[in-house]
């Protein structure tokens, strides 16, 4: 999948600065794509000269002036197409924390344990984010009243995604942690 598509489907939700953006993909696509503020800004560019997204310069007072994209109708046409083609191949998983518990055996068991650790942590604090922005979106509503009345539910969807996908990171981690912790005690007992 392009930044292209991602970008377009950020802006969905409505015009946006590439700053806006930038500062919101985090709470619309982060749960499924990534990208820094100046791939962002790039993409937009040749978005903008490729028709599929429009800027209007908003003049701001002791301020830099900031440009507001929004999807034009060959944007609109794009994402219907993008979402008719086939999805690639599932996505490869490309994690080097992965690789280190791969080494844990003729590694140091203690730094690995502590990189689990920590990515447990990133995984709670963006659960606890994504809640807030399931809540947001829900606004006090049941899942049921949301998907019949929200015009939009695919960022609710997506999000869904993004929330089991931190979940199951815990459960992984909370089962590695175990399992390393075990090996430390039972290398510990036969070297004694």
């Amino acid at each position: 999948m392009a930044l292209r598509n991602a970008v377009m489907a950020a802006l969905l939700e409505g015009e946006a600065s590439g700053y806006d953006l930038a500062k919101g993909f985090d709470a619309t696509v982060a749960n499924f794509w990534a990208a820094t503020p100046q791939q962002l800004y790039r993409e937009l560019e040749r978005m903008e000269a490729d028709g599929l997204v429009t800027a209007r310069v908003v003049e701001q007072e002791r301020r830099p002036n900031k440009r507001l994209f929004s999807l034009t109708p060959a944007g609109r046409d794009a994402v219907r197409a993008y979402t008719a083609e086939p999805p690639a191949r599932p996505s490869v998983v490309r994690d080097e924390l992965l690789v280190k518990v791969q080494c844990a055996d003729a590694g140091d068991l203690d730094a690995v344990r502590a990189a689990v650790a920590e990515r447990m942590e990133w995984a709670t604090a963006k659960l606890a984010r994504y809640e807030r922005i399931r809540q947001r979106l829900l606004s006090g509503r049941s899942e049921e009243a949301y998907f019949a009345e929200a015009e939009r539910v695919g960022p609710y969807l997506t999000l869904l995604r993004g929330m089991s996908f931190e979940r199951e990171n815990l459960q992984w981690g909370d089962l590695v942690l175990r399992r390393l912790a075990q090996r430390a005690a039972a290398h510990s007992q036969l070297s004694d």
